[in-house]
Protein backbone atom coordinates (compact mmCIF):
# COMPACT_ATOMS: atom_id res chain seq x y z
CA UNK A 1 0.00 0.00 0.00
CA UNK A 2 1.52 3.70 -0.48
CA UNK A 3 1.08 6.06 2.29
CA UNK A 4 -2.50 6.95 1.65
CA UNK A 5 -3.65 3.03 1.20
CA UNK A 6 -3.66 2.80 -2.21
CA UNK A 7 -2.68 -0.62 -3.83
CA UNK A 8 0.48 -0.77 -5.34
CA UNK A 9 2.37 -3.40 -6.95
CA UNK A 10 4.97 -5.50 -4.66
CA UNK A 11 8.71 -5.24 -5.23
CA UNK A 12 10.68 -7.82 -6.71
CA UNK A 13 11.52 -10.26 -3.45
CA UNK A 14 15.52 -9.63 -4.58
CA UNK A 15 15.27 -5.71 -5.21
CA UNK A 16 13.12 -5.52 -1.74
CA UNK A 17 16.22 -6.60 0.13
CA UNK A 18 18.47 -4.41 -1.22
CA UNK A 19 16.47 -1.10 -0.97
CA UNK A 20 17.64 -0.67 2.27
CA UNK A 21 20.77 0.16 1.54
CA UNK A 22 20.38 2.06 -1.64
CA UNK A 23 18.20 4.48 0.84
CA UNK A 24 21.34 5.24 3.09
CA UNK A 25 22.80 7.21 -0.37
CA UNK A 26 19.29 7.90 -2.43
CA UNK A 27 16.18 8.87 0.08
CA UNK A 28 12.88 8.19 -1.34
CA UNK A 29 11.14 11.50 -0.65
CA UNK A 30 13.98 14.23 -1.63
CA UNK A 31 12.74 17.68 -0.93
CA UNK A 32 14.49 21.07 -1.71
CA UNK A 33 16.02 21.25 1.82
CA UNK A 34 18.35 18.02 0.44
CA UNK A 35 19.26 18.81 -2.44
CA UNK A 36 22.84 19.69 -1.31
CA UNK A 37 22.71 16.32 0.45
CA UNK A 38 22.37 14.44 -3.04
CA UNK A 39 24.78 16.67 -4.74
CA UNK A 40 27.02 14.60 -2.46
CA UNK A 41 25.58 11.62 -1.90
CA UNK A 42 25.01 10.91 -5.86
CA UNK A 43 28.37 12.52 -6.72
CA UNK A 44 30.10 10.14 -9.12
CA UNK A 45 33.43 7.93 -7.78
CA UNK A 46 36.62 8.12 -8.75
CA UNK A 47 36.64 6.24 -12.14
CA UNK A 48 39.99 6.55 -13.57
CA UNK A 49 40.77 3.25 -12.40
CA UNK A 50 37.52 1.87 -13.38
CA UNK A 51 37.82 2.81 -17.10
CA UNK A 52 41.66 1.70 -16.92
CA UNK A 53 40.46 -1.91 -16.17
CA UNK A 54 37.99 -1.76 -18.49
CA UNK A 55 40.25 -0.90 -21.01
CA UNK A 56 38.33 2.53 -21.98
CA UNK A 57 39.83 5.57 -22.56
CA UNK A 58 39.00 9.06 -21.55
CA UNK A 59 39.39 12.09 -23.26
CA UNK A 60 38.58 15.64 -21.37
CA UNK A 61 36.43 18.17 -23.65
CA UNK A 62 35.21 21.95 -23.07
CA UNK A 63 32.54 21.83 -25.50
CA UNK A 64 30.33 25.10 -26.48
CA UNK A 65 26.31 24.77 -24.25
CA UNK A 66 23.41 26.59 -24.46
CA UNK A 67 24.19 30.23 -25.07
CA UNK A 68 27.81 29.47 -25.70
CA UNK A 69 28.80 28.79 -21.93
CA UNK A 70 31.58 26.37 -21.44
CA UNK A 71 30.77 22.99 -20.67
CA UNK A 72 32.74 19.70 -19.48
CA UNK A 73 32.48 16.76 -21.21
CA UNK A 74 34.27 13.05 -21.44
CA UNK A 75 34.64 11.24 -24.98
CA UNK A 76 34.70 7.51 -23.92
CA UNK A 77 36.67 5.18 -26.17
CA UNK A 78 37.73 1.51 -26.89
CA UNK A 79 41.54 1.68 -26.10
CA UNK A 80 43.10 0.44 -29.46
CA UNK A 81 41.26 -0.02 -32.71
CA UNK A 82 40.67 2.66 -35.38
CA UNK A 83 37.85 3.51 -38.38
CA UNK A 84 34.86 5.39 -37.59
CA UNK A 85 32.56 4.32 -34.47
CA UNK A 86 29.11 4.38 -33.65
CA UNK A 87 28.50 7.40 -30.90
CA UNK A 88 26.58 7.75 -28.14
CA UNK A 89 25.91 10.93 -26.72
CA UNK A 90 24.50 10.30 -22.79
CA UNK A 91 22.62 12.38 -20.31
CA UNK A 92 23.07 11.55 -17.03
CA UNK A 93 20.46 10.88 -13.89
CA UNK A 94 19.94 12.64 -10.69
CA UNK A 95 16.40 14.33 -10.83
CA UNK A 96 17.70 17.61 -13.29
CA UNK A 97 19.29 18.79 -9.78
CA UNK A 98 22.05 16.53 -9.04
CA UNK A 99 24.54 14.04 -10.80
CA UNK A 100 27.14 14.62 -12.96
CA UNK A 101 29.01 13.49 -16.25
CA UNK A 102 30.01 10.19 -14.54
CA UNK A 103 26.78 9.35 -12.84
CA UNK A 104 25.59 5.78 -13.59
CA UNK A 105 27.70 5.82 -16.17
CA UNK A 106 28.55 1.79 -15.31
CA UNK A 107 25.03 1.49 -16.70
CA UNK A 108 26.10 1.98 -20.51
CA UNK A 109 30.24 1.05 -20.45
CA UNK A 110 29.51 -1.73 -22.41
CA UNK A 111 28.65 0.29 -25.15
CA UNK A 112 32.12 1.11 -25.10
CA UNK A 113 33.92 -2.15 -24.15
CA UNK A 114 31.85 -4.58 -26.48
CA UNK A 115 29.82 -2.56 -29.40
CA UNK A 116 32.74 -0.57 -29.78
CA UNK A 117 31.10 2.88 -29.33
CA UNK A 118 32.28 6.38 -28.71
CA UNK A 119 30.58 7.55 -25.59
CA UNK A 120 29.87 11.40 -25.19
CA UNK A 121 29.15 12.33 -21.52
CA UNK A 122 28.11 15.54 -20.61
CA UNK A 123 27.93 18.02 -17.42
CA UNK A 124 24.79 19.92 -18.44
CA UNK A 125 24.03 23.04 -15.70
CA UNK A 126 21.80 21.58 -13.39
CA UNK A 127 18.28 23.39 -11.81
CA UNK A 128 17.14 24.90 -9.65
CA UNK A 129 20.13 27.46 -10.68
CA UNK A 130 19.87 26.95 -14.25
CA UNK A 131 15.84 26.18 -14.96
CA UNK A 132 14.36 25.21 -18.23
CA UNK A 133 15.75 25.73 -20.91
CA UNK A 134 19.30 25.22 -19.87
CA UNK A 135 19.92 21.56 -19.27
CA UNK A 136 18.06 20.57 -22.48
CA UNK A 137 19.80 23.15 -24.29
CA UNK A 138 22.99 22.28 -22.54
CA UNK A 139 22.71 18.61 -23.85
CA UNK A 140 20.96 19.90 -27.35
CA UNK A 141 24.06 21.43 -27.97
CA UNK A 142 26.10 18.89 -27.21
CA UNK A 143 24.49 16.43 -29.53
CA UNK A 144 25.05 19.62 -32.56
CA UNK A 145 28.49 19.78 -31.41
CA UNK A 146 29.39 15.98 -31.85
CA UNK A 147 27.75 15.99 -35.03
CA UNK A 148 30.08 19.18 -36.46
CA UNK A 149 33.00 16.82 -35.17
CA UNK A 150 32.17 13.63 -36.44
CA UNK A 151 35.72 13.58 -38.26
CA UNK A 152 37.63 14.65 -35.28
CA UNK A 153 36.10 12.46 -33.22
CA UNK A 154 35.95 9.26 -35.18
CA UNK A 155 31.95 9.06 -35.01
CA UNK A 156 29.82 8.12 -38.41
CA UNK A 157 27.24 10.34 -38.54
CA UNK A 158 24.75 8.05 -39.88
CA UNK A 159 25.05 6.61 -36.13
CA UNK A 160 24.35 8.91 -33.49
CA UNK A 161 21.93 7.87 -30.73
CA UNK A 162 21.00 9.57 -27.48
CA UNK A 163 20.66 8.13 -24.14
CA UNK A 164 19.67 9.13 -20.56
CA UNK A 165 18.45 7.12 -17.33
CA UNK A 166 15.59 8.93 -15.19
CA UNK A 167 15.77 12.80 -15.70
CA UNK A 168 18.33 11.94 -18.19
CA UNK A 169 16.00 9.78 -20.36
CA UNK A 170 13.48 12.65 -19.50
CA UNK A 171 16.20 14.75 -21.85
CA UNK A 172 17.04 12.43 -24.08
CA UNK A 173 13.28 12.48 -25.68
CA UNK A 174 13.61 15.98 -24.97
CA UNK A 175 17.00 16.06 -27.60
CA UNK A 176 15.26 13.52 -30.08
CA UNK A 177 12.23 15.82 -30.28
CA UNK A 178 14.14 19.36 -31.06
CA UNK A 179 16.34 17.31 -33.57
CA UNK A 180 13.28 16.82 -35.64
CA UNK A 181 11.46 19.92 -34.81
CA UNK A 182 14.52 22.15 -35.66
CA UNK A 183 15.90 20.04 -38.29
CA UNK A 184 18.98 19.22 -36.57
CA UNK A 185 21.51 16.00 -36.39
CA UNK A 186 19.62 13.04 -37.77
CA UNK A 187 19.55 10.23 -35.05
CA UNK A 188 19.42 6.66 -34.91
CA UNK A 189 18.08 6.03 -31.97
CA UNK A 190 16.86 6.88 -28.16
CA UNK A 191 17.14 4.91 -25.28
CA UNK A 192 14.70 6.19 -22.82
CA UNK A 193 15.44 4.26 -19.40
CA UNK A 194 13.09 4.74 -16.94
CA UNK A 195 12.53 8.43 -18.37
CA UNK A 196 11.12 11.83 -16.64
CA UNK A 197 8.71 12.97 -18.62
CA UNK A 198 5.98 14.95 -17.99
CA UNK A 199 5.69 17.38 -15.27
CA UNK A 200 2.06 17.41 -14.49
CA UNK A 201 2.16 14.52 -11.86
CA UNK A 202 -1.71 13.07 -12.86
CA UNK A 203 -0.64 9.34 -13.34
CA UNK A 204 -1.67 6.49 -10.79
CA UNK A 205 1.61 5.28 -10.77
CA UNK A 206 2.88 8.75 -9.63
CA UNK A 207 0.38 8.08 -6.49
CA UNK A 208 1.28 4.65 -5.87
CA UNK A 209 4.33 5.30 -4.48
CA UNK A 210 4.81 8.22 -2.03
CA UNK A 211 7.34 7.82 0.53
CA UNK A 212 8.94 4.31 -0.58
CA UNK A 213 11.58 3.16 -3.09
CA UNK A 214 13.57 5.24 -5.12
CA UNK A 215 12.27 9.07 -6.17
CA UNK A 216 8.87 9.56 -4.92
CA UNK A 217 5.89 11.74 -5.86
CA UNK A 218 7.37 14.29 -3.86
CA UNK A 219 10.78 13.65 -5.37
CA UNK A 220 9.95 14.30 -8.05
CA UNK A 221 7.71 17.28 -7.47
CA UNK A 222 11.03 18.91 -6.58
CA UNK A 223 12.54 17.89 -9.55
CA UNK A 224 10.26 19.33 -11.76
CA UNK A 225 9.28 22.70 -9.50
CA UNK A 226 13.53 23.51 -9.71
CA UNK A 227 13.32 23.29 -13.56
CA UNK A 228 10.47 24.67 -13.96
CA UNK A 229 9.04 26.96 -10.90
CA UNK A 230 5.73 27.93 -10.82
CA UNK A 231 5.36 26.75 -14.40
CA UNK A 232 5.16 23.38 -13.33
CA UNK A 233 2.19 21.55 -14.44
CA UNK A 234 0.73 24.79 -16.41
CA UNK A 235 0.18 25.68 -19.99
CA UNK A 236 3.55 27.37 -20.71
CA UNK A 237 5.83 23.93 -20.79
CA UNK A 238 7.83 23.46 -23.31
CA UNK A 239 7.25 19.66 -24.58
CA UNK A 240 11.29 19.49 -24.97
CA UNK A 241 11.13 19.89 -21.28
CA UNK A 242 8.65 17.77 -20.78
CA UNK A 243 8.23 15.50 -23.49
CA UNK A 244 4.94 13.73 -22.42
CA UNK A 245 3.62 17.02 -23.63
CA UNK A 246 4.59 16.53 -27.05
CA UNK A 247 1.27 17.15 -29.57
CA UNK A 248 2.74 14.43 -31.94
CA UNK A 249 5.41 12.01 -31.74
CA UNK A 250 5.40 10.82 -35.37
CA UNK A 251 9.31 11.19 -36.96
CA UNK A 252 11.65 10.22 -34.31
CA UNK A 253 14.24 8.17 -34.34
CA UNK A 254 13.71 4.34 -32.76
CA UNK A 255 13.22 4.35 -29.45
CA UNK A 256 13.82 1.55 -26.33
CA UNK A 257 11.95 2.78 -23.15
CA UNK A 258 12.10 0.14 -20.53
CA UNK A 259 10.74 1.07 -16.96
CA UNK A 260 9.72 -0.75 -13.37
CA UNK A 261 6.48 -1.83 -12.30
CA UNK A 262 6.77 -0.52 -9.21
CA UNK A 263 8.32 3.12 -9.84
CA UNK A 264 6.09 6.06 -10.30
CA UNK A 265 7.52 6.58 -13.94
CA UNK A 266 5.65 3.50 -15.46
CA UNK A 267 2.58 5.13 -16.77
CA UNK A 268 4.06 7.72 -18.65
CA UNK A 269 6.43 5.78 -20.19
CA UNK A 270 3.84 3.58 -21.23
CA UNK A 271 1.90 6.26 -22.53
CA UNK A 272 4.96 7.74 -24.55
CA UNK A 273 5.53 4.18 -26.20
CA UNK A 274 1.65 3.90 -27.17
CA UNK A 275 1.59 7.54 -28.51
CA UNK A 276 4.97 6.77 -30.64
CA UNK A 277 3.32 3.47 -31.95
CA UNK A 278 0.11 5.36 -32.34
CA UNK A 279 2.42 8.03 -34.68
CA UNK A 280 3.46 5.19 -36.76
CA UNK A 281 6.72 5.25 -35.15
CA UNK A 282 8.98 2.48 -33.59
CA UNK A 283 9.52 1.78 -30.12
CA UNK A 284 10.56 -1.56 -27.82
CA UNK A 285 8.77 -1.35 -24.49
CA UNK A 286 10.09 -2.83 -21.59
CA UNK A 287 7.63 -2.89 -18.16
CA UNK A 288 9.82 -4.83 -15.47
CA UNK A 289 7.55 -6.49 -12.89
CA UNK A 290 8.82 -5.99 -9.34
CA UNK A 291 11.48 -3.34 -10.25
CA UNK A 292 11.95 -0.08 -8.71
CA UNK A 293 13.05 3.02 -10.24
CA UNK A 294 16.68 2.73 -11.81
CA UNK A 295 17.35 -0.44 -9.81
CA UNK A 296 19.52 -1.85 -12.61
CA UNK A 297 21.56 1.34 -11.42
CA UNK A 298 21.53 0.54 -7.63
CA UNK A 299 21.21 -2.90 -8.03
CA UNK A 300 22.57 -4.38 -11.02
CA UNK A 301 23.47 -8.04 -9.86
CA UNK A 302 20.07 -8.74 -9.08
CA UNK A 303 18.54 -11.15 -11.65
CA UNK A 304 16.07 -7.97 -12.72
CA UNK A 305 18.85 -5.28 -12.86
CA UNK A 306 20.56 -8.15 -15.35
CA UNK A 307 17.79 -8.99 -17.45
CA UNK A 308 17.22 -5.03 -17.91
CA UNK A 309 20.85 -4.35 -18.94
CA UNK A 310 21.47 -7.67 -20.98
CA UNK A 311 17.72 -6.75 -23.26
CA UNK A 312 19.31 -3.05 -23.34
CA UNK A 313 22.21 -4.00 -24.66
CA UNK A 314 20.93 -6.12 -27.11
CA UNK A 315 18.65 -2.89 -28.64
CA UNK A 316 21.75 -0.95 -28.71
CA UNK A 317 23.80 -3.18 -30.58
CA UNK A 318 20.94 -4.06 -32.81
CA UNK A 319 20.66 -0.06 -33.46
CA UNK A 320 24.02 0.43 -33.97
CA UNK A 321 25.40 -2.52 -36.29
CA UNK A 322 22.40 -1.76 -38.87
Amino acid sequence: MSTDGMPRPPFDAELRAGLAVVGGMFPPTITPELVDFMRVSYASPPMAEAFRERGVSVQDVVIPGYQGADLTAAVLRPMGGGGARPAVVYAHSGGLMFGDKFSGLDLVLDWVTELGATLITVDYRLAPEFPDPYPLEDMYAAVEWVAAHVEDLGIRRDRIMVAGASAGGGLAAGIALAARDRGGPRLCGQVLDYPMLDDRLVTASTNQFDGVGVWDRISNETGWHALLGDRRGGDSVSPYAAPARARHLGGLPPAFIDVGAAEIFRDEAIAYADRIWQAGGDAELHVWSGAFHACDIFAPHTSVGRSMIRTRNAWVEKILGD
